[in-house]
């Protein structure tokens, strides 16, 4: 879609406003590489459930590729070189970064962090750069009013399907939703060829009515 505007009306957004969904670190690193601020919550699975410390309690030393545990312990990916170029690091993909077995042994907090593990382990995504940018973005006053715009835009579908009868569609995907628009596949519990389409259009003439002003009547004197 973002390629489509590029190429024909030379538009290219600032920002894109999405759900979790579009959270996925392969989306952010391609935004983020595009100068396109990802105004989109992260989609983010290494919480514990446990009351361990997770990831986010790990500092990230960007500068010599490694975390700070909250004890001030290094971890790191590698420790030595290898002669194997094959077992180095590649720069792509997922990398996991240790901590020492006898420092951890020793640390007072091993409950909090690995209490079933003899060290620490973190994994960090190919695109955790652009995953970084994502949560701060998500700290600004900007962010906040990007959320109330992508409940707008989530609520044109809601009133599609509660207040416009459209509450099920016969087929699923753009593709489906493009043959009941344009009355291509036989109706559905009421929903008539073309259903899609007409009730689009009453959206769009309601929110029009909502913005243009209405006319003034001239008082008679």
């Amino acid at each position: 879609m973002l390629e489509r505007a590029k190429a024909r009306f030379d538009l290219h957004p600032e920002r894109l406003i999405a759900d979790t969904a579009y959270g996925t670190a392969p989306m952010l690193g391609w935004l983020v590489d595009s100068k396109i601020a990802p105004h989109i919550p992260v989609f983010d699975t290494s919480g514990r459930s446990d009351g361990t410390w997770t990831r986010a309690d790990f500092e990230w030393d960007a500068a010599n590729d490694q975390y700070i545990c909250p004890e001030g312990h290094e971890l790191k990916p590698f420790r030595r070189n290898y002669s194997d170029p094959n077992r180095g690091p590649t720069g792509k993909g997922t990398a996991r970064y240790r901590a020492l077995k006898e420092i951890c042994q020793a640390c007072p907090s091993k409950a909090k962090c690995c209490p079933n593990a003899d060290a620490r382990k973190i994994t960090r995504e190919e695109h955790e750069d652009a995953r970084q940018v994502a949560r701060d973005i998500a700290k600004t006053e900007q962010y906040v009013f990007s959320m109330k715009l992508r409940k707008k835009v989530e609520m044109l579908f809601a009133h599609l399907k509660r207040t416009l009868g459209l509450n099920r569609l016969r087929l699923r995907g753009p593709s489906g939703a493009k043959d009941v628009r344009f009355g291509l596949t036989r109706p559905h519990r009421g929903h008539g060829p073309g259903s899609l389409l007409l009730a689009a259009t009453a959206q769009n003439l309601r929110k029009l009515a909502k913005i243009l002003p209405a006319p003034q009547q001239q008082r008679k004197v």
